[in-house]
């Protein structure tokens, strides 16, 4: 199997494993943020542990690394705490496709960072994406949820951003377990003083929720780290959107959720322009062959 299969089956299994996630997020009820994002996170801290104790290298992290890994938490646990805000105040898959945003942060800070090419087309598709996020953000002062979808937009620019600091990790050769674990291990150091100070009471059911969406994200989290190791994102974001289909699968089933016609129509947008830059991608690619 080459580098480009592996990671489009990771990053399908990531798309599962995140639209489970964001299910159990909002099975957890009445929860802070924060509460739920410490739950998350030191779960998926201790698989990667682990996993990297396991490691015949074990946790091995060179200077030069550590801003950057410090970078890609920090970016991924705003990204987090905005995506549960979301999941917790908009349809299940209206905060996914806000959160979707990202691979096309990721293209765009990639061209900025790591200086991967970026064309025109590639610029223009990335905007029509952006006018397509607008028709599930709904900007105007008659939308009720429009702090939400613009907190889920945020969450989708904190991922694609933290995305592009893995992929910089990747090339440097930092293991996918070790960037997991200090990333998981940042976010729950740093929501831990919150959780201490304003403790919200959970039942043993709500907490079992917690764990699983722990188990989930964990799941999640290693494949998508391991997703943009193996491949650039114009080869292999298209196939995160299945995300959307999952969770709104989910959605229906489990709370009878139905999104509205405008954001039906951004959805089809952000997803065409995402079918569109896959396909020019591999265009680029025969072009080079």
């Amino acid at each position: 199997m080459n580098q480009r299969a592996k990671g489009i089956l990771c990053i399908l299994s990531s798309a599962f494993c995140f639209a489970l996630m964001n299910l159990f997020v909002r099975l957890a009820g009445d929860i802070p943020s924060i509460e739920k994002s410490f739950f998350r996170n030191i779960i998926a801290a201790i698989a990667a542990l682990i996993i990297v104790v396991h490691n015949k290298n074990g946790i091995s992290i060179e200077r030069k690394d550590v801003p950057l890994l410090i970078l890609r938490s920090v970016l991924g646990t705003v990204g987090i705490l905005c995506n549960f805000y979301a999941v917790d105040h908009l349809i299940l898959s209206d905060a996914t496709m806000l959160n979707k945003m990202s691979p096309f942060f990721t293209l765009i800070f990639s061209m900025l960072f790591l200086k991967e090419k970026m064309t025109v087309k590639t610029i223009l598709i990335v905007a029509g994406a952006f006018i397509g996020s607008l028709f599930v953000i709904k900007p105007t002062f008659s939308n009720a949820d429009l702090t939400s979808s613009i907190i889920g937009f945020v969450g989708g620019l904190g991922a694609g951003s933290a995305y592009t600091c893995v992929r910089a990790l990747g090339k440097r050769g930092v293991s996918g377990p070790v960037v997991v674990l200090f990333f998981s291990a940042f976010s729950s150091l740093v929501t831990l003083p919150y959780l201490i100070l304003d403790f919200h009471p959970m039942t043993p059911l709500q907490l079992i929720i917690l764990l699983f969406a722990g188990l989930a994200a964990a799941g999640g989290q290693f494949s998508i780290t391991a997703a943009y190791r193996y491949a650039p994102a114009k080869e292999i974001s298209v196939y995160d959107y299945s995300q959307v289909v999952f969770t709104a699968l989910l959605g229906w089933i489990v709370f009878a959720q139905l999104p509205d016609t405008l954001s039906l129509i951004g959805y089809v947008i952000i997803i065409s322009m995402a079918v569109l830059m896959f396909i020019l991608g591999r265009k680029e690619d025969l072009n080079a062959a």
